[in-house]
């Protein structure tokens, strides 16, 4: 039999140790974005309750179920395998108090397993104990931060309830979880019937709201749009454009005529509105320049929720910037290649890079929802942009990997047209100072940080 353990002291009780790990979304936000698992069904953490995963890479997935025991309110739980891949798991979860404080208490998880096929599974332990150490290392990591950004909020805040649009994208998926854990309740936006108890119907398609269902929420996170990646044909920029500036309109006149409106609407825009400023910094008051038709795109998106603005409801447009995960988007592109030693440049040596890892996104929108000072075009970047060749070395440096088949502006051009001018082409030295001038706290700032955290490649 062997034996993992993996601990942390943090700076919460054990009893809200518990109670997040309790809550919807918790292991959705404990699952590391590189790891090959997906939920299927999850009932809780009460004795007897079971969990379904489904693990491995398509199409060699298999089937894991865990039965959960030995449950301590307040202290521990314990789940062991009933059905899965190894010959024997069983993975306590405790939440010891401090002796000298009561509000800190140590994290641990102790994890028993055995290895299929005797000895021979035996060789593969090695192999498997430090994949258990860069797992537990990172869902240490994100169990900190996640309580950490959610008691930042004043000790009397009440826990709110936040319509989602977007929800099956890359931000929505993982912005839902963060804000379960944290005791929020979401409802989600979608563009299809029936609704559940959960849900809302909100059909740019059909212009359809329900909006007796938006009453009283007290608040609307709004990230729903057209995946812009792929070659940009005239239907294709039309449901860019549509899909935005339509769609958020539509959510926003409907806001504006509750009789118990949100107090604040926070919507999704792109660095993309500031075009290529070259080595220039850019603020949120910096003016656009040669921004093309992303830039159009934006603009018309970040006026679309006038009508909630004019009904005093407090909005805010978050112009992210490239976000980092191995789950999708740009980084999950690259990775293929580096990690055969054939990644390298994209594009210009000097373009700069402007970054931000999933986790300080899913932060960083949380801080627009509950700081009322900010309102209007906020950049949701990390504060260091580095250059392409300075983000092409410090991924290569984080996989050990060289980084020598650079791609030429001109190759990128011909082969991903107006996309890639305007996306891969696009020099954007954005920083975020709205959300520093707040009080932001950045998990991640320097990139070889965030890269780390995001590919599990750090110090367990």
């Amino acid at each position: 039999m062997n034996t993992f353990t993996a601990f942390s002291s943090l700076g919460v009780s054990a009893d809200a140790l518990f109670e997040w790990h309790r809550r919807p979304g918790a292991f959705e936000r404990l699952t590391p974005p590189w790891a090959p698992v997906r939920l299927e069904q999850f009932e809780g953490i009460a004795e007897g309750d079971r969990a379904v995963l489904r693990v491995g890479p398509p199409p060699l997935t298999l089937q894991w179920v865990a039965e959960h025991h030995d449950v301590v309110e307040g202290r521990q739980f314990c789940d062991r395998q009933v059905q899965g891949p190894f010959s024997h798991w069983d993975h306590t979860h405790r939440f010891e108090p401090d002796a000298d404080d009561t509000e800190r208490a140590t994290l641990t998880d102790r994890v028993e397993y055995e290895l299929p096929g005797g000895a021979l599974g035996q060789r593969a332990a090695p192999w498997l104990e430090a994949e258990l150490r860069r797992q537990f290392a990172y869902r240490h990591r994100i169990t900190r931060r996640d309580l950490s950004l959610h008691q930042r909020c004043p000790p009397d805040a009440q826990s709110l309830t936040i319509a989602v649009s977007g929800t099956s994208g890359l931000v929505g998926s993982n912005l839902v979880p963060f804000l379960t854990t944290g005791g929020h309740t979401v409802k989600r936006l979608t563009r299809s019937g029936p609704t559940g108890a959960d849900e809302i119907l909100w059909d740019p398609r059909t212009d359809r709201v329900e909006t007796d269902k938006l009453e009283g929420v007290d608040a609307v996170v709004h990230l729903a749009g057209e995946n812009v990646f792929g070659r940009w044909t005239p239907a294709k920029k039309q449901r860019i454009y549509s899909s935005r500036a339509d769609g958020t309109r539509l959510l926003a006149e409907a806001l504006a005529g509750l009789d118990d409106p949100p107090e604040v609407l926070v919507s999704s825009s792109a660095v993309g509105y500031y075009g290529d400023h070259g080595p220039d910094r850019i603020t949120e008051g910096s003016a656009p320049r040669n921004a093309g038709f992303l830039g159009e795109v934006c603009e018309a998106w970040e006026a679309a929720p006038e009508p909630a603005a004019a009904a005093g409801i407090r909005t805010v447009q978050m112009r992210t910037g490239i976000v980092l995960t191995p789950a999708g988007g740009a980084l999950r592109l690259m990775l293929p290649a580096f990690w055969l030693g054939l990644g390298g440049r994209v594009g210009r040596r000097h373009q700069y890079f402007p970054w931000i890892t999933l986790d300080d996104v899913l932060g960083g929108i949380y801080h627009a929802l509950r700081t009322d000072a900010l309102e209007g075009p906020v950049n949701l970047t990390a504060p260091s942009p580095v250059t392409m060749e300075a983000y092409t070395n410090t991924l290569a440096d984080v996989l050990r990997r060289p980084a020598f088949l650079n791609v030429p502006s001109s190759v990128v051009r011909t082969v991903g047209g107006e996309m890639a001018d305007e996306m891969l082409l696009t020099s954007a030295r954005v920083v975020p100072e709205r959300l520093q001038e707040t009080g932001y706290d950045f998990g991640f700032s320097a990139l070889e940080d965030g890269l780390r955290h995001v590919l599990g490649r750090t110090d367990a």
